[in-house]
């Protein structure tokens, strides 16, 4: 195998087809199909899915694996030897979208003056933002597993908290009766996607089963909008809640509990400049802007 070889397979697999790649790597489709089948006959495996998007087999992904890390210190040797004054070497990393906009905002504004970065950010829920390490799509993640990937190091890095909250208007159009019941298994909810399960933990801390009325909205102020116009109730960032002035109409809802969501940062074990100097921001700003680690 030949490092074109590499590089059109992590080619095909950020951009999603031949096509892509080829655009990207300045070449014709043609040529990046070339350079994968000899990179197939080398191995004796098929190495990624004609599909669309295109995605790695299961070899593919060891590849794309070894790819990335050849890739990061190809970068590191060639900025010691000062023979890459004015290149850049992309770190695709995985945080959630609740992360990301609060206390993630201080690794951005540190990696705004790394000249040799370009940060690659994929928005994953924190629950299965491993599964891109696993799959060879990102270098680090932020993520909930306490498991760490095969081939990667984990790090605690603290607990988001977040706090079910409402609408009064909302509140007062679901009341059971006059002694203010709500019936949490009826009341509407918020989602920020499929995979989002904190609301449903707390309904399950009361022992509701079952699916309640849910809308979706996946964006991290417009999930917090939806909440505020009424549209459902949902489990929202405790940094949300204190940026609230004290006549905002959310209100706590007292029966169900907070939640708070131990984070973890996952990374390749490699030894890299650029991704030492990530985990070293991003290991600040959760110790600033994170409840510690039970």
């Amino acid at each position: 195998m030949t490092f074109e070889q590499l590089r059109a397979l992590t080619a095909i697999v950020d951009e999603g087809t031949f096509e892509a790649a080829a655009d990207l790597l300045r070449v014709t489709p043609s040529a990046v199909s070339q350079r994968i089948k000899a990179l197939e006959a080398s191995v004796g495996q098929v190495v990624v899915q004609r599909s669309v998007p295109c995605v790695p087999t299961e070899a593919g992904v060891a590849l794309v694996q070894m790819a990335r890390q050849i890739q990061l210190l190809q970068a590191d040797t060639l900025h010691r030897l000062g023979a890459d004054a004015d290149s850049r070497t992309r770190l695709p990393v995985a945080v959630n979208a609740d992360s990301l906009a609060t206390w993630f905002v201080p690794v951005l504004r540190e990696a705004a003056d790394w000249a040799d970065v370009l940060l690659d950010l994929h928005v994953e829920d924190q629950d299965h933002s491993a599964t891109l390490l696993r799959r060879g799509e990102v270098l680090g993640a932020i993520t909930a597993d306490p498991s760490p990937v095969h081939g990667c190091s984990i790090e605690p890095l603290g607990r988001m908290r977040y706090l079910p909250v409402a609408s009064a208007t909302l509140l007062e159009r679901h009341r059971m009766d006059e002694r203010q019941t709500l019936d949490y298994a009826a009341l509407p909810m918020v989602q920020y996607n499929a995979k989002d399960d904190l609301q449903r933990q707390a309904l399950r801390s009361l022992g509701i089963h079952t699916e309640p009325p849910s809308h979706t909205v996946p964006s991290f102020d417009g999930f917090f909008s939806a909440i505020h116009a009424g549209l459902g109730w949902g489990m929202v960032t405790e940094h949300q809640w204190q940026q609230l002035p004290e006549d905002d109409p959310l209100v706590r809802l007292p029966d169900l509990p907070d939640a708070d969501v131990a984070l973890y940062w996952q990374s390749w074990t490699l030894r890299s400049d650029r991704l030492d100097r990530l985990r070293s921001a991003v290991r600040s700003a959760a110790s600033a802007g994170l409840h510690p680690s039970a």
